[in-house]
């Protein structure tokens, strides 16, 4: 399993938690989500999820996920 932490602007509520965990979890991933610090940190199997699946799924959300 690998864990990266990205840098997630637009999330304000627990709304915003809830719609990316929640859609994270749909792509077979999981997201611990950091209001305060704009941070979304996800783990996730290389093998079966890339890096970028997991940032669209984000970015479908509403989110605009940095770097």
């Amino acid at each position: 399993m690998k864990q990266t932490t990205l840098n997630v602007n637009g999330m304000s509520c627990q709304h915003c938690v809830n719609s990316i965990e929640k859609a994270v979890k749909e792509i077979g991933g999981s997201a611990h989500v950091d209001l305060k610090n704009n941070a979304v940190t996800v783990e996730y199997d290389e093998n079966k999820l890339s890096l970028d699946e997991v940032k669209t799924a984000i970015e479908e959300q509403g989110y605009d996920v940095v770097g």
